[in-house]
């Protein structure tokens, strides 16, 4: 077992909100039968809670959801989208020149294109429209629950992944998931761990069973 992985023991999973979240953090919610998810945490900068990455034509994109300046140590839940920002038109038109022409995008954009539509106040509540998103897509139809107090240290029998996903992992340092290859829309190299959403346009109905084939054992 790797450092930062679960016991095989271990059933329930508590982790934060991230946005548009890569195949590891998802991955990790499908290994667990519960899943707490962190409302009572402040909020961290050069994380995955207001970022993801996609793969466009020329490279490895990353698109980040602007907050407002002086909120950074507030706690998540009050955490304000800065709107002044033309942000979810940029975004939309990534993931529109990312995989306009991915096998399942005119399935799936449906789904998404009424977030990138209305005005969102608060970061966590987008992160959590976009998480259910996501797992309706997948299949995942296990009951997400929201923290009422914020634990230091957690109980037995409860993994701890707050903060453990984050960009700066490595395939080897990987939390829940081996990598996989699968198609994807651009490059003859495979990018792993980018958001679910690469996986979702390119793999459509497949992705569970990507997403079940590199769960770290």
């Amino acid at each position: 077992m790797k450092r930062n992985q679960p016991e095989s023991q271990v059933n329930e999973l508590l982790i934060e909100l991230h946005y548009l979240p890569c195949i590891d953090y998802i991955s990790g919610l499908m290994r667990f039968e519960r899943v707490q998810l962190e409302a009572q945490e402040h909020y961290q900068k050069q994380s995955y809670r207001n970022r993801c990455y996609v793969l466009t034509a020329n490279k490895v994109d990353v698109l980040t959801v602007p907050v407002l300046q002086g909120t950074h140590h507030q706690p998540i839940r009050d955490l304000r989208v800065a709107n002044d920002q033309p942000w979810q038109l940029n975004h939309w038109r990534c993931l529109q020149a990312a995989y306009g022409k991915a096998p399942f995008f005119e399935y799936y954009a449906p789904y998404f294109e009424p977030v990138y539509q209305k005005k969102w106040t608060f970061l966590f509540d987008l992160n959590l429209e976009l998480l259910t998103i996501c797992l309706k897509l997948i299949r995942f139809n296990r009951p997400l629950n929201l923290t009422e107090l914020y634990d230091k240290s957690p109980s037995i029998g409860l993994f701890d992944g707050r903060s453990k996903v984050n960009p700066r992992n490595e395939p080897e340092t990987y939390v829940f998931h081996q990598p996989v290859v699968y198609q994807q829309n651009f490059g003859q190299e495979f990018v792993p761990n980018l958001s679910i959403i690469d996986l979702l346009f390119c793999q459509g109905p497949a992705a569970p069973d990507v997403l079940l084939a590199g769960l770290q054992e």
